[in-house]
C-alpha cells in the first residue's frame, strides 16, 4: 500500500480544486503544516548553538528563576494543547483506517504540530531561565500563524456544514481557541516586560531566596512540569549515592516556609480574633479558626487536586469495561465514515469505541490522576509542616512568658510541655495531612456506588452494603488498637524505668550478686508488656485480615446475588472485571476511614490541650499600672509580676516606709553619708535593688514572703543567710520578678543598655543579671559554651574564671577538654562539677549584678574557700559588681558588706555584721558558735583526697578507656568519614546494600513460625490469582454460550444447557478459602513478630546482665538504654507491620506481572527496560530516603531538648535577658527539622510519581499487547479483562513495595544494633567447684592471703596491680591509702573477681576464689561503694532484696548506720518508699543506707571503698566507732580518702602505682620519719 499526502485512490477527488483551493480538505491540512515547519526551522539552530555565553545571567539558581508574566498559564495551556493534538493524531489514524490507501494529511500535520508544541515550551523555558526576552519574537510569529491557519480551516468546515457530530470539527475549534489563548499570553509578556515597542524594558530582580545559594529547596520556584514530577530533585537524590546527605547538603528553607514567617501569619490570624475589649477568646474553637485563616488556602488547593485525582481514578474501570466490550463484539463492522470536502470524518462515538484509543486514554488518565494525587499529598504535607513550625514557635514564645509558679507548683511539668511539642503539634500536622481525605472520601464512595449500580444493577448495592456494614467494625478495631498501644506504652515506660535503674546500679548488683533479682523484675514487667502487645497484635491482624477479606466478600456476595436475581444476568467479562476494579477502589477510602477518624479525634484533643496551655498565666506581659518610686532618678525599674491579682495593690509607697527608723549604725560612712536618714535621692543612687513592704506568693494561697523590706547596696557584697526553707531563694526570684507579687514594690537601679527605655517600670527593661541557680542548669553544649553563654570569648577572663572555680583539673580529665559535650546528651557530671560550671557562667558574664543562690552547697570546703577568695572577693570585687550571695556557710559572713538574715519568710534583720552584733547579740552569738563548728570541719578536712578529687576520680574512671572501646556507631561513622578513596567507596557501597544479615537474624528468631508464614503467604496469593482466573474463565464461557445461543436460536443461554451454578459454586469455594487464608496469614505475621520480639528482648537482657563491667564502663549508658527503648519498640510494633506490607505488595506485584505475561507473553520484552528503570529508581531512593529519615530524627532531638532545656532554665534565661537569643536558636532548630521533613516528603513524592508513571506504562503496554493478541490471535476476552485488572493493580503496589523496602531497611537497623550487643562475651559465671561444694558459712574466719597478684581491667590494657603480696589475719581492721589512681579500688574489686586476675591468686579461708562460681563468691562478701546507689521501692527492698533478713536484723542494721530515728519517722517504717535514685534522701543519708545494707548482710568480710565521702565529720566519727564495735570479730578492709579515719586500724597498706609501698601497723609507720604514711597524716592535720 503506497503512501501519499492526500492518498492515491484512482478518483482525483482528493486533488480537485475546481471550487477554489481553500475548499479542498487536503489543501487545508497542508496549509496547517506551514507554521510548525517555520517554528522548527527557526528555533532548532538557536537551541543548538547554546547561547548561555551572551545571556545576562545573574548569580542565582538561574535555572529556576521564572519571571515572565503568565508563566504557569502558558505551561497549562501547552499541556492541554499537546493532549488535544494527541487526540487529533489518533482521530486521523482511526478515520484513515477505513480507506484503501494511507492519507498522510489526516495525521501528519497534527504530528508536526505536536513536535512544534514541545519545541515551543522547551524554547520558552530556555529563554526564560537565561533571561533573554527578545528571542520570544519567534514564538509570537508562530502563535499568530498557527492561530490564523486553524481559524481558516475551522471557518471552511463550518461553511461546508461539517458540524458538532464530527469529532474533527470539535478538535479544530478547540485548537484555534488554544492557539488564540497562547497568543494572548505572549502579548501579555510583551506588555509586562516591555521588551518590544517600548523605549526601556522593565527591570526585574530575582526573589531573595534565589539569590541565596544556600536555599536548595526549589519546589516553590521551578516550572509546572518540574513541580509535578519533582524533576529538580533528580540531582539531589542521585548525589546521595556519592556522599551522605546532611544539613549542609539540604541548605536553608525558603523564606515563605520558615517558622518565623508562618508564626507571624498565625499570630496575625490570632490577633484578628481579639475581642473589641482586647481579651483573647478562650477554648479550642479559636485555635481552629486561626489555623483555618492562616493555612486554609493551600488546604483547599490540596482538596481540589484530590477531587480531580479521585474522579480520574474511575477512568480505569470504565476503560477496562470499554476495551473488553469492544473486543467481545462478535462482528466488528462499523458504519463507514462520512466523506465531506473529499476527506473522511468520524463521530466521537466511533472514536471512543476503538479499543486502542481507550488504551491511550487510560494511560493519560492514569498519569494525570497520579500527578494530581501526589500534588495533593505534597501540598497537604507542606501545609502541615508549616503549621507545625508556627505552632512550635508560638508554644515557645508562650513558655518564655510563663509564670514560674505554674512550673514549681506542678500545674505544668516539663514532660507536659515536651509532649505538647513532640506529640500534639504532630497530631495537628497529621490532621492536616489527612484532611483532604475527609472531603474526598464521600465523593469517592458515592461515585463508586453509582457506577457499580450502572454496571450490575441492584446486586451492586448489596455488595456495597457488605463493605459499609464492615466499616464500623473496622473503626471499632482501630479504637481497640489505639487503646492496646496506650497500655503497651505504660508497661514499656515502667520496664524502661526498671532497666534504667538496673543499668545505673549494675556495679552494685554484680558486687552483691543481685543481678538476677532485678533481671527477673524487668522480665516480669516485660511479660505484662507482651500480654498487651498480644492484644495489639491480635487487633492488628484482624485489621489486616479485614483489609484483605472485605473486597473478596463483597465481590462474592455481589456476583452470587447478581446471578440469582435475574435469569438474563449479563455477566460478561466487561461487567465482571470493571466491577472488580471498582470494588478495589471502594475499599481504599473505607480502610482510610478508621485512621482519619482517629486522627481527627486526636487533633481535637490536641487543640484542647494547646488552648489550655495558651491561656495559662504569664509574667509581666500585660501590664497593670506600675508604681515607680515617687522620688529618685529616672532609671528606677519597678517590676510587675504575674498578673493574677487584678485588684491594683501597687500604689506608690511613701518614702518613710522605705527608710524605716533603724538603730544608729556606724558603717553608713562606708557609703559617704553621715548617720541618720540619708537624703533619699543619694541613698537610692547607692542602692541596686530595693523591695518595699513586699508580699510575694507562688500560688494564690498565703504569701511565701511577707512584709519584705530590703536594700541591696550598689557594688557591694550582700549575703542572705537563714535556715533551710526560710525563703532565701524565693527572695532572689521575687527580686527578679519571677514570683507573684501581692503588694509592695520592687525597684531596680541598673542602667539598661538602651537608655531611652529607662523609665518604663517594665520587667522587660531590667538589664541583664547574672544568676546562678541553686540547682545548676546546663545546656546541651560544650563546656566552653556553657560558661561563656553566648558572650564573646575573652581568653584571659575565661582563664581567671576557670581558675577561680577550680575547673582546670576537671577539664583535663574530660576527653576533649573544654570542648566536651556536657548536659543531657553528653558526659554526665557530678553535682559539684555542675554547680561550679553554673557559678563560672555567672562570673564570666559582664553584668553589673550577680546573684548566686547557694553556690557552695555541693562543694567541699577547699573549693568553697577558693571560690570565695578568688572568685567572689577578688574577681567580682575588683570589677565593682553588685553581688547577692545566698549561703549556709556562716564563716564567710565577715567578708560581707551587708547581711540580710531571714526567718520563716520574713526579714529577721539586715545590716553590717557590726550592726547585727549591736542590735541582735543573741543571733550574733548563735552565728559565732556555728562559724566555729564549720571552721573546725575545715581543720579536719584533708588535703590528700577531698570530695572533689573523688568526683574527678569517678569521672576519670568513667572515661578511663574511652579510646579502647569506641562504640559500634562511632566505628561506622569513622569508616564513612575516612578519606581514602577505597574505604570511602566501600562505605558507600555498604550504604546502598540492604542489611540482609539482620533480616536473617530477625527471621531466624521466629523458629517454626517461619515456614508457616512463608507457605501461608504463597498459598494466599496463589488463591487470589485463582479466584480472578476462574472469574475470567466463567465470564468467557458466558459469552461463548451467548454466541451459541444466537447460533441455535435459543432465546436464553440457559435453554441451550448453560448453567451458572457449577461456575458459581467453584467461585464461592475459592473465595471462602481465600478469606480463611487471609486470616491465617495475618495472624501468622503478627505471631512471628511477637515471637521475635520476645526472643530478642529476652536474649538481650540476659546477655547484658551477665556482661563484664568493662562493657558498661566503655559504652555510654544512653546507647545501651536505646537498645531497650527505641530499638525494642521498633521490633515490637513496627517491623511486623512493615514486613506484612512488604511481603504483600511484593507478592501482588509478582503475581500481577505473572498474570500479564501469561495473558500476553510479548509483555515480557517490554518488562526488561521497565524493570531496569524500577531497579535504579528504588536504588537511588532508598539511600536518599534513609539519610533523610535519619536527618529528620536527628534534627528533632535538639529541638525537643531545646524546649525541655528552656523550661528547666527559665529563671536563668529571663534573669540574663536572653529570651531573644533562645528564640533565635529555636527558629534555627525548627527550620532544620522542617527542611529535613520537607525534603523527605519531596523524596517520597519523587519516588511515587516515577513509580506511578512506570505503572502507567505497564498498563499501556499490557493493554495494547492484549488488544492486539485478542484481535489477531483470538485470546479469550475474559483473560484480557484479567490482564488489565492486574495491570492496574501493579501501578498501585509498585511504590508501596519500594517505600516498604526503604522503611524495612531503616527498621532492620534496630535488629542490627541489638545483634551487635548480643555478641558480647559474658563473664565466666561457672567455677571449678559447684555451688553445693562450697561450705555453708564460708568464709567463717575471714583470713585473706594474697599471693603474687596482678590485675588488669582488660586484656588490652596495662596491669593496675603488679605482683601484690599481703596477709590479713581473721578479724583484722586494715586501712589502705594512697593517692588517686594508685590502685586502691582495683584492690577491693579483685576480691569480687570484677577485674581480670591474670596472675597470682587470692585465698580466703583456704579456698582459692578463682575456683568458686561467681554468684556464690559475690554473695558471701559485703562492700560499700563510694557512690551511694538506692533503687526505687521500699526501704526493706533496698536493704535486703533477697528477703532473707528478719525485721529485727534490718532495724539493727539501721541503728548501726544511725538511721533508725530517720526511718522511724517515715510513714510505713521499713515499707516506706524510696523514689528513683533515692532522691527523697540527702546524699549523706543515702550513703548511710548503703552502710546499713552491708551490715544487714552479716558477712565476715566487709570492704569499705571510700564509703564516708559524703558524710559530715560528726556522723563519720560515730560510724568509725560503731564499725569497730559491731564488726569486732570480722575482717574489715577500709579504703580511705581521709587518712585520720584509719589511724586506729590494725594494719595500714600504702599503695602507689599498683604496688605496695608500706605495709605495717599505723604506729610503726608514724614513728618512721620518712614514711609516706606519716607525710599523708601531716598533710591531713
Amino acid at each position: 500500500m503506497s503512501l501519499a499526502f492526500c492518498g492515491n485512490e484512482n478518483n482525483s477527488l482528493a486533488y480537485n480544486v475546481d471550487r477554489g483551493v481553500l475548499n479542498n480538505g487536503c489543501f487545508l491540512d497542508a496549509l496547517n503544516v506551514v507554521p510548525h515547519i517555520f517554528l522548527l526551522f527557526i528555533t532548532f539552530p538557536i537551541l543548538f548553538i547554546g547561547w548561555g555565553s551572551q545571556s545576562s545571567k545573574v548569580h542565582i539558581h538561574h535555572s529556576t528563576w521564572l519571571h515572565f508574566p503568565g508563566h504557569n498559564l502558558r505551561w497549562l495551556l501547552t499541556f492541554i494543547l499537546l493532549f488535544v493534538l494527541v487526540c487529533e493524531i489518533a482521530e486521523g489514524i482511526v478515520s484513515d483506517g477505513f480507506t484503501q490507501s494511507h492519507h498522510l494529511h489526516l495525521y501528519m500535520p497534527a504530528g508536526l504540530a505536536f513536535m512544534a508544541g514541545i519545541t515551543s515550551i522547551i524554547y520558552y523555558h530556555n529563554i526564560e531561565t537565561s533571561n533573554f526576552p527578545k528571542l520570544l519574537l519567534a514564538l509570537l510569529f508562530y502563535w499568530v500563524l498557527a492561530f490564523l491557519m486553524k481559524t481558516i480551516k475551522f471557518a471552511k468546515y463550518t461553511e461546508h456544514s461539517v458540524g458538532l457530530r464530527q469529532l474533527r470539527y470539535c478538535i479544530t475549534g478547540l485548537l484555534a481557541l488554544l492557539y488564540g489563548l497562547l497568543l494572548a499570553v505572549e502579548i501579555n509578556v510583551i506588555l509586562g516586560r516591555r521588551y518590544l515597542c517600548f523605549t526601556e524594558a522593565t527591570e526585574v530582580k530575582p526573589p531573595e531566596d534565589l539569590q541565596d545559594l544556600g536555599v536548595r529547596f526549589l519546589q516553590p520556584f521551578v516550572n509546572l512540569l518540574s513541580k509535578a514530577t519533582y524533576w529538580w530533585m533528580n540531582t539531589f537524590i542521585t548525589a546521595a549515592h556519592r556522599r551522605p546527605i546532611d544539613l549542609k547538603v539540604i541548605g536553608k528553607l525558603p523564606i515563605a516556609m520558615r517558622a518565623l514567617t508562618n508564626y507571624l501569619k498565625l499570630r496575625k490570624a490570632f490577633e484578628s480574633q481579639r475581642r473589641p475589649l482586647g481579651s483573647m477568646p478562650q477554648g479550642p474553637k479559636w485555635i481552629w479558626r486561626a489555623l483555618r485563616q492562616a493555612f486554609g488556602r493551600p488546604l483547599i488547593i490540596s482538596i481540589t487536586f484530590r477531587f480531580l485525582a479521585d474522579l480520574l481514578g474511575f477512568a480505569g474501570p470504565l476503560c477496562i469495561s470499554g476495551i473488553v466490550h469492544h473486543i467481545s463484539k462478535d462482528n466488528r463492522t462499523i458504519q463507514p465514515p462520512i466523506k465531506l470536502l473529499g476527506v473522511y470524518f468520524i463521530s466521537s462515538q466511533e472514536f471512543l469505541a476503538n479499543a486502542y484509543v481507550l488504551a491511550v486514554l487510560l494511560f493519560f488518565a492514569l498519569i494525570l490522576q497520579r500527578t494530581f494525587l501526589q500534588a495533593s499529598y505534597y501540598v497537604a504535607i507542606e501545609t502541615g509542616i508549616n503549621l507545625r513550625g508556627a505552632i512550635q514557635t508560638k508554644i515557645y514564645n508562650k513558655i518564655m512568658r510563663l509564670c514560674t509558679s505554674n512550673m514549681s507548683m506542678g500545674e505544668l511539668t516539663v514532660g507536659q510541655i515536651c509532649n505538647l511539642v513532640a506529640i500534639d503539634t504532630n497530631q495537628l500536622m497529621w490532621f492536616f495531612f489527612l484532611c483532604p481525605n475527609l472531603w474526598a472520601m464521600p465523593v469517592q464512595i458515592i461515585v463508586g456506588v453509582i457506577l457499580l449500580y450502572y454496571l450490575l444493577g441492584i446486586s451492586a448495592l448489596i455488595g456495597a452494603t457488605v463493605i459499609a456494614v464492615l466499616a464500623p467494625v473496622q473503626y471499632f478495631v482501630a479504637t481497640k488498637l489505639s487503646q492496646a498501644q496506650k497500655s503497651t506504652l505504660e508497661y514499656s515506660s515502667e520496664r524502661l524505668k526498671k532497666t534504667n535503674e538496673l543499668l545505673r546500679g549494675i556495679k552494685l548488683l554484680k558486687l552483691y550478686a543481685w543481678e538476677h533479682i532485678f533481671c527477673h523484675s524487668v522480665e516480669e514487667t516485660r511479660g505484662k508488656e507482651l500480654t498487651s502487645l498480644q492484644t495489639f497484635a491480635l487487633y492488628t491482624s484482624i485489621s489486616i485480615f479485614m483489609n484483605a477479606a472485605i473486597p473478596i466478600a463483597a465481590v462474592l456476595t455481589t456476583f452470587v446475588v447478581h446471578v440469582h436475581i435475574s435469569e438474563e444476568a449479563d455477566l460478561s467479562p466487561a461487567v465482571a472485571f470493571a466491577s472488580l476494579s471498582l470494588f478495589h477502589i471502594l475499599v481504599t477510602p473505607l480502610f482510610l476511614l478508621s485512621s482519619v477518624v482517629r486522627s481527627t479525634v486526636k487533633a481535637l484533643v490536641s487543640a484542647q490541650k494547646l488552648s489550655e496551655f495558651f491561656s495559662s498565666d504569664e509574667i509581666g506581659d500585660e501590664q497593670e499600672p506600675n508604681a515607680t518610686m515617687p522620688t529618685g532618678p529616672s532609671n528606677h525599674k519597678t517590676i510587675p509580676s504575674c498578673p493574677r491579682n487584678h485588684n491594683n495593690k501597687y500604689q506608690a509607697v511613701p518614702l518613710k516606709v522605705v527608710n524605716r527608723k533603724r538603730h544608729p549604725r556606724d558603717d553608713w560612712n562606708n557609703y559617704s553619708h553621715e548617720g541618720g536618714n540619708p537624703p533619699p535621692q543619694e541613698g537610692d543612687q547607692d542602692l541596686c535593688i530595693r523591695i518595699t513592704s513586699g508580699y510575694f506568693t507562688w500560688t494564690d494561697g498565703t504569701p511565701t514572703l511577707s512584709n519584705i523590706n530590703i536594700k541591696v547596696p550598689f557594688g557591694k557584697l550582700t549575703m542572705i543567710v537563714g535556715q533551710v526553707g526560710c525563703g532565701k531563694s524565693s527572695l532572689l526570684l521575687a527580686a527578679l520578678g519571677e514570683m507573684q507579687r501581692v503588694s509592695g514594690t520592687v525597684t531596680w537601679n541598673i542602667p539598661t543598655s538602651d537608655k531611652d527605655a529607662a523609665d518604663d517600670g517594665d520587667i522587660e527593661k531590667r538589664g541583664s543579671v547574672a544568676y546562678a541557680s541553686q540547682k545548676p542548669w546546663l545546656l546541651n553544649a560544650t563546656l566552653v559554651e556553657n560558661i561563656t553563654f553566648e558572650m564573646p570569648m575573652i581568653k584571659p577572663r575565661y582563664k581567671a574564671v576557670i581558675e577561680a572555680c577550680s575547673l582546670q583539673p576537671d577539664i583535663d580529665i574530660l576527653p576533649q577538654g573544654d570542648q566536651t559535650e556536657i548536659g543531657e546528651r553528653g558526659i554526665i557530671l557530678s553535682g559539684g562539677q555542675r554547680q561550679r560550671i553554673g557559678v563560672a557562667r555567672a562570673l564570666y558574664q559582664q553584668t553589673n549584678v550577680v546573684l548566686l543562690d547557694d553556690p557552695f552547697s555541693a562543694l567541699d570546703i577547699h573549693l568553697s574557700d577558693h571560690l570565695m577568695q578568688e572568685g567572689i572577693c577578688k574577681l567580682l570585687r575588683e570589677e565593682k559588681r553588685t553581688v547577692v550571695l545566698v549561703t549556709h556557710k556562716l564563716q564567710y559572713l565577715p567578708h560581707a558588706d551587708w547581711i540580710i538574715a531571714m526567718k520563716d519568710g520574713t526579714i529577721q534583720t539586715e545590716g553590717t555584721l557590726k550592726d547585727i552584733q549591736n542590735s541582735d547579740p543573741k543571733l550574733f552569738e548563735q552565728w559565732k558558735t556555728l562559724m566555729h563548728r564549720q571552721d573546725g570541719e575545715f581543720e579536719k578536712e584533708t588535703v590528700a583526697e577531698s570530695m572533689t578529687v573523688l568526683e574527678r576520680k569517678n569521672l576519670r574512671r568513667a572515661m578511663y578507656s574511652k579510646e579502647a572501646a569506641k562504640t559500634e556507631e562511632e566505628h561506622e561513622e569513622e569508616s564513612v568519614e575516612s578519606e581514602e578513596d577505597d574505604s570511602l567507596s566501600q562505605a558507600m557501597r555498604h550504604r546502598t546494600t540492604i542489611p540482609w544479615r539482620s533480616c536473617g537474624v530477625y527471621l531466624s528468631s521466629a523458629g517454626l513460625l517461619l515456614p508457616l508464614l512463608l507457605l501461608s503467604q504463597l498459598f494466599k496469593h496463589t488463591l487470589m490469582v485463582a479466584i480472578d482466573y476462574w472469574l475470567a474463565h466463567w465470564t468467557s464461557h458466558v459469552i461463548t454460550a451467548k454466541m451459541d445461543a444466537t447460533g441455535r436460536n435459543c432465546t436464553v443461554a440457559q435453554e441451550c444447557g448453560f448453567s451458572h451454578s457449577w461456575y458459581l459454586s467453584v467461585f464461592s469455594v475459592l473465595c471462602c478459602l481465600g478469606i480463611v487464608l487471609c486470616l491465617v496469614t495475618s495472624v501468622a505475621v503478627e505471631w512471628t513478630g511477637l515471637r521475635v520480639a520476645k526472643e530478642l528482648h529476652h536474649n538481650l537482657l540476659s546477655k547484658i546482665i551477665l556482661a563484664p563491667m568493662r562493657l558498661f564502663e566503655t559504652t555510654p549508658l544512653g546507647n545501651i538504654l536505646n537498645r531497650f527503648s527505641s530499638d525494642t519498640n521498633t521490633i515490637d510494633q513496627h517491623i511486623p507491620a512493615t514486613l506484612e506490607c512488604l511481603s504483600r505488595s511484593t507478592l501482588l506485584c509478582v503475581s500481577a506481572l505473572g498474570v500479564i505475561s501469561y495473558v500476553t507473553p510479548v509483555f515480557l520484552i517490554a518488562l526488561v527496560p521497565l524493570a531496569i528503570a524500577c531497579y535504579f529508581i528504588q536504588k537511588y531512593f532508598r539511600v536518599a530516603s534513609r539519610d533523610l529519615q535519619q536527618l529528620e530524627d536527628s534534627t528533632q532531638l535538639p529541638l525537643l531538648s531545646h524546649f525541655s532545656e528552656t523550661v528547666e532554665g527559665l529563671t536563668t534565661i529571663r534573669a540574663f535577658r536572653y529570651e531573644s537569643r533562645f528564640r533565635q536558636r529555636l527558629l534555627e532548630y525548627t527550620d532544620a527539622n522542617n527542611i529535613a521533613s520537607l525534603f523527605l516528603t519531596a523524596a517520597n513524592r519523587w519516588l511515587e510519581v516515577r513509580m506511578e508513571y512506570v505503572g502507567a506504562c505497564v498498563v499501556l503496554i499490557a493493554a495494547v499487547a492484549s488488544i492486539s493478541n485478542s484481535l489477531y490471535n483470538h485470546l479469550s476476552t475474559g483473560l484480557v479483562g484479567l490482564g488489565l485488572t492486574y495491570a492496574l493493580m501493579v501501578s498501585n503496589y509498585l511504590n508501596w513495595m519500594v517505600r516498604n523496602l526503604a522503611d524495612m531497611e531503616v527498621q532492620l537497623g534496630s535488629v542490627k544494633r541489638i545483634n551487635g550487643l548480643l555478641k558480647t562475651e559474658p563473664e565466666n559465671y561457672e567455677g571449678l567447684m559447684a555451688a553445693s561444694q562450697v561450705p555453708d558459712g564460708w568464709p567463717r574466719q575471714g583470713e585473706i592471703q594474697i599471693q603474687n597478684l596482678s590485675v588488669r581491667y582488660d586484656t588490652t590494657l596495662k596491669p593496675v596491680l603488679k605482683q601484690v603480696n599481703a596477709h590479713i589475719s581473721p578479724g583484722q581492721k586494715v586501712g589502705i591509702c594512697g593517692r588517686t589512681g594508685s590502685g586502691k579500688s582495683s584492690f577491693s574489686l579483685a576480691f569480687f573477681r570484677m577485674v581480670d586476675m591474670f596472675e597470682g591468686r587470692i585465698i580466703i579461708d583456704d579456698i582459692d576464689i578463682a575456683k568458686l562460681p561467681l554468684q556464690t563468691l559475690r554473695s558471701r562478701f559485703s562492700i560499700i561503694l563510694q557512690d551511694p546507689i538506692l533503687f526505687s521501692g521500699t526501704i526493706r527492698f533496698n536493704l535486703d532484696p533477697e528477703m532473707k533478713a528478719t525485721d529485727d536484723m534490718l532495724w539493727e542494721a539501721l541503728e548501726i548506720a544511725q538511721l533508725k530515728p530517720v526511718v522511724k519517722t517515715l510513714t510505713g517504717g521499713l515499707d516506706a518508699m524510696v523514689t528513683e535514685g533515692g532522691e527523697n534522701f540527702s546524699q549523706g543519708q543515702r550513703q548511710l543506707f548503703c552502710l546499713a545494707r552491708a551490715f544487714a548482710r552479716k558477712s565476715s568480710i566487709l570492704i569499705m571503698d571510700e564509703a564516708t565521702a559524703s558524710i559530715d565529720m560528726a556522723t563519720e566519727s560515730i560510724l568509725q566507732k560503731v564499725v569497730m564495735t559491731a564488726f569486732a570479730d570480722r575482717t574489715v578492709v577500709t579504703i580511705a580518702h581521709r587518712v585520720h579515719t584509719i589511724l586506729n586500724a590494725d594494719l595500714v597498706i600504702v599503695m602507689k602505682r599498683g604496688i605496695i609501698l608500706e605495709y605495717d601497723r599505723p604506729q610503726a609507720l608514724l614513728e618512721k620519719e620518712d614514711s609516706v604514711f606519716a607525710a599523708f597524716v601531716k598533710a591531713d592535720k
